[in-house]
């Protein structure tokens, strides 16, 4: 059996009584907590699920190696096109490289796509190959290829148009997701469109074997170029390790734990206020100072509580309905942020409510049954 107050109460059923007498203000609490949680965990979830799913889909084009300019975005299509498209007769004659598929990346902003200038016959080498579910490769200009996901996404089929970098074209093949892109189209008209004249982003590289013998020799001819193993550029993908990312992901939870803490603040600052002569009487009936502490900062645990779970759900639904209706963006959740997230509701919470319920428990008896 709980332990009853000095009141005749058990501090549970006086905990449940204070929070349902202000049914609106107790939700909205809950709910500014909940907001916290879905802010933290979307966030990261967003970033995480985008750099993880475009790391597998670099890795699934086949290349061992990838050489880029110097300075260039870790993300391709931020790198400029600045590399000449005859570098890949140098690369090709290293000792070791087996095929080379010179890329030239653009970001479609209108469509928030990205968009592969490719040679066919060499990109399709480095591995096994593009696998068509429908159609064939493009031969002809104005013609694309788009990976499943977006296809079904934008309900594209064979014979479909789409306008990608303000030009049109006409699906002929969808192909499986994960070899880099969503849409692919001939190099020398992606060159055209984006007016780099035999320039490309990148160089996808397959080496016969051994790779860090074959990168070891292209970095000895290419000493200014960013070389770097699939392996390796996998590797990196990931949100905690892309330093252009942690100010943000850090901006964001900080602005998730003052929202818990200034809503929760307030509540038990006016809870405080409005209690006032009730908690004269409790500390008249004998109840302690850490007793008026203890269940002032229950509620708010109670309320944390509450909130951290209704956002927990909230963000697995909102996970789920993205994944339905925009098959183009993952989320990826990871474990260890689904408890950092609950610990720092949890933790702005408190820090919310230790002033008022430590000023509460400081009250005078005869002052608070005074109070008006």
């Amino acid at each position: 059996m709980p332990e009853k107050s000095a009141s005749g109460f058990s501090p549970l059923k006086m905990v449940w009584s204070n929070l349902t007498v202000r049914p609106l203000r107790s939700g909205l609490s809950i709910v500014a907590i909940s907001i916290q949680v879905v802010l933290i965990l979307l966030i990261v979830g967003l970033t995480s699920g985008v750099v993880s799913e475009w790391g597998k889909r670099v890795e699934g084009v086949g290349a061992d190696i990838l050489v880029q300019p110097p300075n260039s975005s870790i993300f391709f299509a931020f790198s400029s096109a600045v590399m000449q498209e005859s570098l890949a007769q140098r690369i090709a004659q290293v000792e070791g490289v087996d095929e080379v598929a010179p890329t030239l990346v653009i970001m479609d902003t209108h469509n928030f796509s990205v968009v592969y200038g490719i040679d066919y016959l060499r990109f399709n080498a480095l591995s096994k190959g593009f696998l068509f579910l429908q159609g064939r490769p493009f031969e002809h200009p104005g013609e694309a290829m788009a990976d499943d996901i977006v296809a079904r996404s934008r309900k594209l089929k064979v014979g479909s148009t789409v306008t990608l970098l303000n030009h049109e074209f006409t699906i002929c093949g969808i192909v499986a997701n994960g070899k880099g892109a969503r849409f692919f189209i001939p190099l020398h008209e992606a060159q055209d469109i984006a007016g780099a004249d035999k320039r490309v982003s990148m160089f996808y590289v397959r080496s016969t074997g051994n790779t860090e013998r074959t990168r070891e020799a292209l970095v000895r001819i290419l000493p200014d170029d960013r070389i770097l193993s699939v392996a390796e550029y996998v590797t990196l993908m990931n949100s905690t390790n892309l330093p252009e990312l942690r100010p943000f992901i850090r901006t964001m939870v900080g602005l998730g734990v003052v929202i818990s803490f200034l809503v929760v603040l307030l509540t038990m600052h006016t809870m405080v206020l409005e209690r006032t002569r009730e908690i004269g009487i409790l500390k008249a009936l004998g109840s302690s100072r850490w007793g008026i502490l203890s269940l002032l900062l229950s509620e708010t645990l109670v309320m944390a509580v509450s909130g951290a779970v209704f956002g927990l759900a909230a963000t697995y639904i909102a996970q789920a309905v993205l994944k339905q209706t925009s098959p183009t963006l993952t989320v990826l959740i990871p474990a260890a942020w689904v408890l950092k997230a609950v610990s720092l509701a949890l933790l702005g919470a408190a820090a919310g409510a230790i002033v008022p319920a430590y000023r509460a428990a400081g009250f005078d008896p005869v002052d608070a049954l005074a109070y008006e």
